[in-house]
């Protein structure tokens, strides 16, 4: 493969993954929110927005309707329009986008942040689940949201107990200090039936959980 050749793949690459990041903002906020439940990618979300530590919903289903919209958005007009190359190289782009993203989702809600960039991820992540689940729909990066005007400051946030991450608590239950001026835990942490039903009609409603 020539210089210019390699240079073109690695620019569609990046292309693939600014498509993707695109993607991720108009997927969640359109097809996960908008649709509130109708449809399947919609109903899983939503459901893991029920019951967020507990329910990360169904990966491999997930990495499948990925790869088929990008087959569709990208492999196959490529691969007729402009070639192979052209076609798998953005194609790549977009399924590495999606993986990087899986991946820092997973663990903002797994894993407490090692760095700057892992507590604005859960910061803006956590506002988008506790605060406001319309706002702050990029996860990887608030840029989309930023310029669709559903960004929002964080703030400090109140999450309720039963669905803190397990990275936030210490052993008595209590916000570990390297959190606290950012979050604080309300309510209790064993839920109920009648709180599990509630928690999944706000969610289904794109309405933020409470606390009980």
């Amino acid at each position: 493969m020539s210089f210019s050749n390699s240079a073109l793949a690695i620019a569609l690459l990046l292309a693939g993954l600014v498509a993707w990041s695109f993607g991720e903002y108009v997927l969640h906020r359109f097809v996960m929110h908008e649709m509130r439940g109708r449809g399947m990618p919609s109903r899983e979300h939503l459901v893991h927005h029920a019951d967020p530590e507990r329910n990360i919903g169904r990966p491999v289903l997930s990495w499948i309707g990925i790869a088929v919209v990008g087959a569709v958005l990208f492999l196959a007009p490529g691969l007729f329009l402009l070639g192979p190359s052209t076609g798998w190289a953005t194609y790549a782009g977009w399924l590495l986008g999606y993986g990087i993203y899986q991946q820092i989702h997973n663990r903002a809600h797994s894993h407490g942040p090692r760095t700057a960039y892992g507590v604005c991820v859960r910061r803006n992540h956590f506002f988008h689940h506790h605060g406001h689940p319309m706002l702050n729909h990029g996860v990887t990066s608030p840029v989309w949201d930023k310029v669709f005007g559903t960004y929002a400051e964080a703030g400090r946030l109140r999450i309720p107990r039963r669905h803190a991450p397990n990275w936030l608590l210490d052993g008595d239950g209590k916000v570990r200090p390297e959190h606290a001026a950012y979050y604080e835990v309300v309510g209790s942490a064993d839920p109920s039936d009648r709180m599990a039903a509630i928690d999944r009609a706000r969610a289904f409603a794109n309405l933020t959980l409470v606390a009980g």
